[in-house]
């Protein structure tokens, strides 16, 4: 029987799909799958569970299947992995989370097929580079700390790539200022508006944000401040602010479904997180044309251009952000010229559409064999993200 090479058909993909507790790594996965060329992609999806992930991988075409995948891979999930490999005659496994990675890389060695995990945090998880070590799979990392830490590891360059998250910017683009905000929060539409948006729980630094916003009201009496998004620290938050009797300047909407009708309502978005890979709201606010005040933990410091797209400070550190927030929002020049600069930057640097065909471009390396070249061509995808 003749064996069609995958150069003249589509790639049968498997991708599993760990839990998790935050909405960037579904964002990833989504956003890829959707954009990825239906006529050279054939994508079967291993899911931990129905709900609203599952269907919106059902609705762009994707055949679904649930499955426990846990940190000590369950039975179950080899034999249906297993299964799926035969039966849908994969060709590459894609896996997100140290979970996915370890029944991905199981799944490899049992059925011969090569497996690749793309790591969505600021380094290795342990589990990950033993399953790396073990299993033989290669390594995609979406933060360059990630890459760097993975090569000071062992991990070879010949199974490593660094491919950074990326935002479409047709979808996500400067549009003429918005008072959906402002309509929810009932504020007058002219009022100036700074945002928060993330999940609220202590790893984002959403107490940061409330201590910055008290700071800089202080100065800036006029102006508003907003988080938008859920999560554990929400009823805390707002005993904070009834506290310092700040209810009327410091507003909590809530999760927001569409995130593109927020952009357009805000003058600056701060990011105060503790610790991030490559966070999505910084590019998607670069993208609308809005400057960002943010830490400067893990990929945040490859996104923003200190001085050009927005300003840097130390995590925890209130009175810097503070000051860094008044001294944008009392600089309208400065300000707007920032934001067109963050514009152009995540155009050049982020755009999706780059991201997918190098996404495209990997998956499909590894079904000939792995990723060709010398270890200066298996870098190539490092240093397009860095220049």
């Amino acid at each position: 029987m003749k064996i069609i090479s995958t150069a003249e058909r589509p790639v049968n993909l498997l991708e599993i799909i760990g839990a998790s507790i935050v909405g960037g790594m579904e964002t990833y996965v989504l956003r890829l799958l959707e954009r990825l060329p239906q006529d050279s992609f054939r994508v079967t999806c291993l899911c931990v569970a129905e709900g609203k992930l599952a269907s919106q991988l059902r609705s762009i075409g994707c055949s679904v299947h649930i499955t426990p995948i846990t940190d000590e891979p369950d039975w179950q999930a080899v034999l249906l992995g297993s299964s799926l490999i035969r039966t849908d005659a994969i060709d590459v496994i894609h896996a997100h989370l140290p979970n996915a990675h370890s029944l991905a890389g199981i799944l490899s060695r049992l059925t011969d097929t090569p497996a690749v995990s793309t790591i969505h945090g600021r380094y290795l998880s342990m589990r990950d580079f033993e399953v790396h070590k073990l299993m033989n799979t290669h390594i995609n990392v979406v933060a360059k700390t990630a890459y760097f830490h993975a090569l000071t590891l062992g991990v070879p360059s010949t199974k490593l790539r660094f491919i950074p998250n990326g935002i479409d910017t047709k979808i996500f683009q400067p549009a003429p200022k918005s008072n959906y905000l402002h309509s929810l929060i009932k504020i007058p539409p002219e009022t100036p508006l700074v945002g928060f948006i993330g999940r609220l729980s202590p790893e984002k630094g959403p107490g940061v944000f409330v201590q910055v916003a008290r700071i800089a009201q202080r100065k800036l009496k006029n102006c508003h401040f907003v988080l938008v998004g859920e999560g554990p620290m929400r009823r805390e938050l707002q005993k904070e602010i009834d506290e310092y009797g700040l209810k009327d300047h410091i507003h909590i909407v809530g999760l927001q479904r569409d995130i593109t009708k927020i952009y357009p309502c805000l003058d600056l978005v701060v990011s105060t997180s503790y610790s991030e890979a490559m966070p999505l709201v910084i590019v998607e606010a670069m993208a609308s044309g809005l400057p960002v005040v943010a830490t400067n933990v893990g990929g945040v410091v490859d996104i923003v251009e200190v001085g050009g797209t927005g300003l840097l400070k130390g995590p925890g550190d209130t009175e810097g952000l503070a000051n860094d927030v008044i001294t944008l929002m009392t600089d309208n020049s400065t300000r707007i010229q920032m934001g067109a600069a963050a514009r152009k930057r995540a155009e050049e640097k982020f755009d999706l559409s780059d991201i997918v065909a190098q996404t495209a471009q990997l998956l499909r390396s590894l079904t000939q064999g792995g990723i060709k070249g010398s270890d200066a061509d298996t870098t190539k995808g490092y240093r397009k993200a860095r220049s």
